[in-house]
């Protein structure tokens, strides 16, 4: 059928799988608490610049806008991630219609995307995860606008959408290039080689260049901070893990994608989309070699359910409505009743005694609460690391207001890791202390540039270690303990808090030091 007849009469019925997403994230996202990457990148609200160590600048902007129209709760933060979800799963529909498909092919692509536990689970927390993944599928519904239609205003949204998606995260520009390749690599290429390809990529470098030389004139601490984070977390994963999570990410929807990815390839209809599969390997590659985390890849496969929507329609096309009912059922009921685990739409104890019943029956879901240090435990690391942060800043308080008011004026705050330090900046209007200091993550461009202090309320993560530094080096007078975190199913349980007096210049040094190398990289 000619393109120009294809018109788009499917767009209020897209509509309906929108909401469903929207509806189901909203039922969800004000229970538990902030996630401890929510509280570093709602922190960069306050500190607006083209760049952080760990992200571009997109987030901050939209935490910005999110404190100033919502407020501070864990409701108004989530509601940005939940807006964007929606827009995943209508590009998604939009998609399956490019590729021809209709309403059956809609409602199959839609309804397992939506409830796919990887998709449940990264779409619903204010991260650059669930932003990413809606520049990787608007970049390929603009791309194959584009290839459908040879109209070159296209190219240059999609200029616009790979700037942005760079802004947002830096694996839109790995996705980019493989997108490249694959269009290389197939009969479309032709279509490549025109000027406004150079307009479209000039365009998306303009957008990119602010955090370009954002990262220029600080010594580019991206490649830093993907070193430390390689060292510290991405050598747990092995390419055999990495495999194996692919897999299972989708539960019973893996059928859907995997049938979207073999249409892609050997399928006449979609021969001129074939570059999508081969852009899909070639990350897939790229991300195994880098050690990369399970999650980097989940832009990549809503073209791959737009396709096995697409897929099972021709399939099924001469049967009838029980059947395709019940196509529908079978990779999205099972999903569906796991939803709880992926998606903290049940209180808290309820959704721990669905973790207990499903992994002791369910061997393929433990890797659901293996963690980055590939142990299991009672619960996702998601939902651990949105417990116990007000617990921790309760006491925080507690030990501040316990001093007198002159020790109050000489006292600083300082947390351990980004985690502790983003929470006990968000609640310290709440318990009454001073802002917070930290020399991790980017806590270090804002911090302080020396220990003006005699009293340190010190939150520490080292098991003890750095107070033993501390005493042996003569860096403080003395220390007392004023408690820990005790939530038995919070990851920072244990966590210590402190009072450290008499801050010597031996600490005060040393905080220097650190200081000056942790800008400098």
């Amino acid at each position: 059928m000619p393109y120009k007849n294809r018109k788009s009469t499917y767009v209020y019925f897209i509509l309906i799988f929108v909401l469903i997403k929207m509806v189901i994230n909203l039922f969800a996202i004000g229970h538990f608490g902030f996630h401890r990457d929510e509280f570093l990148h709602l922190v960069l609200a306050d500190h607006m610049d083209w760049g952080y160590k760990e992200v571009p600048p997109f987030i901050a902007l939209l935490a910005k806008i999110t404190i100033t129209l919502f407020g501070n709760s864990v409701f108004a933060a989530r509601i940005f991630p939940t807006i964007f979800a929606g827009l995943i799963i209508w590009f998604t529909g939009r998609i399956v219609v490019e590729f021809g498909g209709r309403r059956f092919a809609i409602t199959l692509a839609c309804l397992t995307l939506i409830f796919s536990p990887a998709f449940a689970a990264s779409d619903y927390l204010f991260q650059p995860v669930v932003f990413d993944q809606f520049w990787w599928v608007l970049t390929v519904w603009l791309f194959i606008k584009y290839l459908n239609t040879t109209d070159v205003r296209y190219l240059y949204w999609l200029g616009m959408a790979v700037g942005f998606g760079m802004l947002t995260k830096y694996t839109m520009l790995f996705f980019t290039v493989a997108l490249i390749i694959g269009v290389l690599i197939s009969k479309q290429r032709k279509l490549l080689f025109n000027w406004h390809i150079l307009g479209a990529m000039a365009l998306a470098m303009v957008i990119f260049l602010p955090n370009f030389i954002w990262q220029v004139t600080h010594h580019f601490p991206v490649i830093t901070h993907m070193a430390a984070l390689r060292k510290e977390q991405l050598d747990y994963i092995t390419p055999g893990n990495f495999i194996k999570q692919q897999i299972t990410v989708h539960g019973a929807a893996l059928f859907v994608w995997l049938t979207g990815f073999a249409f892609l390839i050997f399928s006449f209809r979609l021969r001129n989309f074939q570059f999508l599969a081969i852009a899909y390997v070639l990350i897939f590659l790229f991300l195994l070699e880098m050690d990369g985390k399970n999650y980097y890849l989940f832009g990549a496969y809503p073209m791959l359910f737009a396709a096995g929507g697409f897929g099972f329609e021709r399939w099924l096309k001469s049967n009838g409505l029980v059947l395709r009912t019940l196509t529908v059922t079978l990779f999205t009921l099972p999903n569906m009743l796991l939803l709880p685990l992926f998606l903290p739409i049940l209180p808290l104890e309820q959704t721990i005694a669905c973790f207990k019943y499903a992994t002791r029956h369910i061997n393929a879901l433990k890797f659901a609460v293996t963690w980055e240090d590939q142990k299991t435990h009672p619960t996702t690391q998601d939902y651990a690391d949105m417990l116990g942060w007000d617990e921790m800043a309760q006491k925080v308080g507690q030990a501040y207001n316990s001093l007198t008011p002159e020790q109050q004026k000489q006292t600083i705050v300082y947390a351990d890791n980004y985690g502790e330090a983003g929470a006990l900046h968000h609640y310290r209007k709440q318990f009454n202390y001073p802002d917070v200091a930290s020399l991790n993550s980017s806590f270090t461009l804002w911090a302080p540039d020396t220990l003006a202090c005699k009293y340190m309320i010190y939150v520490d993560d080292s098991n003890g270690e750095n107070i033993r530094q501390f005493v042996a080096g003569n860096m403080i007078g003395s220390y007392k303990k004023i408690g820990e975190v005790e939530y038995y199913l919070a990851r920072e349980k244990g966590t210590a808090i402190y009072l450290l007096t008499d801050i010597k210049f031996p600490l005060k040094e040393r905080y220097r030091k650190e200081l000056i190398r942790k800008r400098l990289e």
